[in-house]
């Protein structure tokens, strides 16, 4: 299957401010793309690419007071199968965790393990270890968590979207990434692009889509916790704690979003 992606953002900037892109495919799917990734900036400015502490393709700008627009567009191949599952997949005891999946149990910014615990064992407790216990977590959140763009906010945290009961993806994800890490199961924030491919067309404006993955039986598994069904197309960008690791823009000054427009759909291979 090929994939075409890509992305147009403006920002009126009212000052000279320097900005971290995390823009990029992941590494991890470079090679999928039928070229590589470039990255447009207007007007042209010096582009300085590095790799983040959690394996995410970044860049670093300083951009002048003006409107600055961001834009690329690619073609990604993907194998048309949905996200991997196994419903026997086992949990690790902690001791038995490797290094690198430790720091994925414990509270971040958004995700407030030491005010969830309790609850979340009073809720998930009963369901089987592993698999089927991150599956409860996203089970109850479909059916008790209300989605919708007119829920959204910069600042909502795992334990606001567990008491307001309303959320956008991204606060969704913050509460299952929580509740999973405080039964402990490590659980870590991944953002990327998602189209409508193998479902029902939504009204909605395209987006770019946050969806999390679990550590069980010696790997990571995607899970996604607005959706709850394995999806077809999904292209990892960038993962994380939470959302502040992996925010697709970070402006270190005043700034105003004027355009957002986002591209994800299956296209007849040229």
């Amino acid at each position: 299957m090929l994939i075409h992606i890509g992305y147009d953002l403006s920002f009126d900037l009212p000052t000279p401010t320097a900005m971290v892109l995390n823009l990029y495919v992941h590494p991890d799917r470079a090679g999928d793309l039928v070229e590589p990734e470039r990255l447009i900036v207007e007007p042209e400015i010096p582009v300085r690419d590095f790799i983040d502490p959690f394996g995410n393709r970044a860049a670093s700008i300083f951009a002048p007071a003006g409107i600055l627009r961001l834009r690329s567009e690619s073609f990604v191949r993907d194998n048309g199968l949905t996200d991997a599952q196994d419903p026997k997949a086992q949990q690790h005891p902690i001791q038995d965790l490797p290094p690198e999946a430790m720091q994925f149990l414990m509270g971040s910014r958004y995700c407030e393990v030491e005010w969830l615990g309790s609850i979340a064992w009073e809720l998930f407790g009963s369901a089987p270890p592993g698999w089927g216990r991150a599956k409860e977590v996203c089970n109850w959140i479909q059916t008790n968590v209300k989605f919708g763009y007119r829920f959204a906010r910069p600042t909502k945290t795992a334990w606001e979207t567990y008491n307001e009961r309303t959320g956008v993806c991204r606060d969704l994800t913050h509460l299952a990434v929580t509740f999973c890490r405080c039964l402990n199961i490590p659980a870590r924030y991944a953002t990327g692009y998602l189209g409508d491919i193998g479902v029902p067309a939504s009204p909605d404006p395209m987006d770019f889509s946050a969806f999390f993955e679990v550590y069980l039986d010696h790997r990571w598994w995607p899970m996604d916790a607005r959706h709850n069904i394995p999806r077809l197309g999904r292209v990892l960008m960038a993962r994380g704690r939470d959302a502040t690791d992996v925010a697709l823009t970070t402006t270190f000054g005043p700034n105003r979003l004027i355009k957002f427009a986002v591209v994800t759909e299956e296209v007849a291979e040229r």
